[in-house]
């Protein structure tokens, strides 16, 4: 609990607030490339999918080495998604509980 009001007090503002409304309203998968193409880098974009696939794989149990070559990513980058899956916010695995197995999958 502490984490996460610490965490909610170092980004809360308004203008967070306003980023996040925008996130949902978007309604289609073509809404969300066309406003995070707008809004992010196409690496920036990358690095958060990766991310988010190194949670889902560290959720199935797969081992970092195998995550660092289908992913890319950094053992320190995995590391830190794995101690935000154990210690974090629960954000991943809001995520990963709510996305379809299809739409994990494609």
């Amino acid at each position: 609990m502490f984490a996460t009001l610490e965490m909610s007090n170092k980004i809360k503002d308004e203008n967070v607030d306003y980023l996040f409304a925008a996130i949902r309203s978007l309604k289609t998968d073509e809404e969300c490339y066309s406003f995070f193409e707008d809004l992010c880098t196409v690496s920036e974009i990358k690095e958060m999918s990766k991310r988010l696939l190194a949670a889902r794989l560290l959720s199935e149990n797969c081992i970092y080495s195998d995550i660092a070559k289908k992913t890319g990513l950094s053992t320190a980058t995995i590391s830190r998604v794995n101690r935000c899956l154990k210690y974090g916010n629960d954000g991943y695995q809001t995520v990963l509980e709510r996305v379809p197995a299809k739409a994990k999958e494609e």
